[in-house]
């Protein structure tokens, strides 16, 4: 038999017994302050850089109108379904008080013997429609540290289409400069607003959001194919922070009258409803802090009467909206060159 272990031996297995209580808390203390750590998601960007992303996006626009009158500016029923990649050359980047604003250069770029970016289930395009700029026209800009994208330049100068790629790709690049100030953390939410400055007839629409780090996953850059194909890029996987992000159209203006400034100095009244809801999931690097992945889907519906202020020549809208788009980080394609 065994003789029962010593008073010392009994202190020598407390006090092991005591550290690995010790470490096993501070292991879980360790998993609990890293899952509260906040990142900041602004990427790291330097003048001369270049970044390349493929966009798609697709818009179906139905219109129902009536009237007793000519309505020459009434909007047009539509569809859209435009694709592009597009090269970014960071000109600038200034860093004010701990904030970041870029200066950039962008245009679209096509690929070697008229190959088309495809995805699974594309038909060939007809090339009369899908549409290529020959003078490579360029879009020069400036993201400020809130987010806002001014001094745009040559966007007008784009076909219609490009001009729509374009103006979602920069919106979710832009999106990690619209977060909180000092970076968010995994399972953090947060809300809000903005208002909608397209020119509606109808006044008070603002955009109210809400958005959540949702969680942590693998992530690939695409490479594109010389016969247009797209695949995750050969590097290593990534790690990309997930952000999901709802936006509801509210209106807080009276439906009886809801005319905006600038049809008032053109002596006309406007009247009805908007309402809209949009879902934006956003992929962001981790190491690169980039955009690799961005979707958005979007409905948005308008039910509004415009008529002069004395009520006479009216012309009732109805309007129904929806689109996708997705912004995908290209780091391998066979551009043309110019």
């Amino acid at each position: 038999m065994t003789s029962p272990p010593s008073s010392f031996e009994l202190g020598i297995n407390m006090k092991r017994l005591v550290k690995f209580f010790i470490m096993i808390f501070l292991l879980g203390a360790g998993a609990v302050c890293a899952g509260d750590a906040r990142v900041k998601l602004i990427p790291d960007l330097h003048a001369g850089q270049t970044i390349t992303y493929l966009i798609r996006y697709r818009s179906d626009k139905n219109v129902k109108t009536e009237s007793n009158v000519v309505a020459p500016m009434a909007p047009n029923a539509a569809q859209m379904d435009a694709h592009g990649l597009l090269q970014v050359d960071v000109l600038d980047v200034q860093h004010v008080g701990g904030k970041t604003a870029i200066h950039a250069r962008s245009r679209f770029r096509t690929l070697d013997s008229g190959v088309w970016v495809k995805k699974p289930g594309d038909k060939e395009p007809h090339w009369q429609v899908q549409k290529v700029d020959p003078e490579g026209k360029q879009i020069e800009f400036t993201i400020l540290p809130d987010g806002s994208v001014e001094k745009i330049t040559g966007l007008d100068a784009l076909f219609p289409e490009q001009q729509q790629a374009w103006q979602q790709w920069v919106a979710r690049f832009a999106t990690a400069w619209t977060l909180p100030q000092n970076g968010v953390k995994l399972g953090e939410k947060w809300k809000s607003e903005q208002p909608e400055n397209g020119g509606a007839p109808i006044a008070g629409l603002y955009w109210a959001r809400e958005s959540a780090y949702v969680r942590n996953e693998n992530c690939h850059a695409q490479q594109v194919s010389i016969t247009g194909e797209l695949s995750p890029s050969s590097g290593p996987p990534e790690t990309c922070a997930v952000l999901l992000t709802t936006a509801a159209l509210k209106q807080n203006s009276s439906p009886k009258d809801t005319t905006p400034e600038a049809f008032k100095l053109h002596e006309l009244k406007t009247r009805g409803t908007a309402k809209g809801a949009n879902e934006i999931i956003t992929y962001i690097s981790l190491k690169t802090r980039l955009v690799v992945r961005a979707t958005e889907e979007a409905h948005q519906s308008m039910d509004v009467t415009v008529a002069k202020a004395d009520e006479s020549n009216r012309v009732h809208y109805n309007v129904d909206a929806k689109s996708h788009s997705e912004v995908l980080l290209v780091t391998e394609t066979p551009l043309s060159h110019p």
